[in-house]
């Protein structure tokens, strides 16, 4: 029995694709003319090659030729296989050569990022500081680093702004993969890798180490010694009394604080 239009064109949807997507065809990268499923496979694989310099990534919009996966013919990019008629891809982008039949992702093209991405367009907005795409929730909510998503993570080193992994923006406006820093805090670290600021609210951590300080009386040689400090959280510097449990920024009364040199006088 012959299909009818919608039928053929739904022929095996969410049968085909890899551990990335489900779609009905493969590229075939123009770097180095090999045959994959997506540019992460070809990543995965190219980026391991045992000699270095032969190591490479596949950029998303050379991409020229696919393979549909039903009737193996290879074509243009395009969405309709043009010889049985599937529809290679539920969503297809043709500015990023990217299918996929599983559009509970809610994929949509932005053009200021340049790429897909996932999550439903009503639940984003791009940042043209930041240069990226964040939830609606942080828009006039969140610090603004230039260009803060085009780096890799502090963590695992991974480039975020195209990763696969969920990312997070933190108060200080640098951003992680948020699994490096649920991991991160498993190990009680609690200030940003790169700026050392605080990303949580501690109040009641500081609170918890004023406690420890009061029931804490340092040797009599120690309880007139004055240190300076600079609060990480505040860039206050303040002269505080030492004690070995911490120093509390006499500003933004935050324990997340290290000794520095006295300041200079000028003579």
């Amino acid at each position: 029995m012959e299909l009818s239009a919608n039928e053929r064109l739904d022929f095996g949807k969410m049968g085909y694709g890899c551990k990335h997507y489900q779609r009905r065809c493969k590229i075939r990268a123009p770097c180095c003319n090999e045959v994959f499923p997506c540019r992460h496979c070809h990543n995965d694989t190219m980026g391991t090659l045992k000699k270095i310099n032969d190591r490479h990534e596949l950029v998303r919009h050379e991409v020229k030729q696919v393979i549909c996966w039903v009737c193996d013919t290879e074509q243009q990019v395009a969405q309709v296989c043009s010889n049985c008629g599937i529809r290679m891809g539920e969503y297809f982008c043709e500015i990023c050569k990217f299918y996929d039949d599983d559009i509970s992702k809610g994929q949509f093209h932005c053009d200021d990022c340049g790429i897909c991405r996932v999550g439903g367009r009503e639940n984003f907005f791009h940042c043209q500081r930041c240069g990226s795409c964040y939830s609606v929730h942080l828009r006039d909510n969140h610090s603004c680093i230039e260009n803060s998503m085009r780096h890799h993570c502090s963590i695992c080193y991974e480039y975020l702004f195209d990763s696969l992994k969920e990312t997070t923006v933190l108060k200080c406006g640098h951003t992680m993969h948020l699994d490096c820093l649920n991991e991160m805090t498993k190990r009680d670290q609690y200030c940003c890798p790169i700026c050392s600021k605080s990303v949580f609210d501690m109040s009641s951590a500081w609170k918890r180490i004023d406690e420890e300080i009061q029931a804490t009386i340092m040797p009599e040689d120690y309880q007139n010694k004055k240190v300076w400090i600079l609060c990480n959280d505040c860039n206050d510097t303040t002269e505080v009394f030492f004690h070995i449990i911490g120093h509390k920024c006499g500003h933004c009364l935050s324990y997340n604080t290290r000794m520095i040199s006295p300041p200079v006088v000028p003579s």
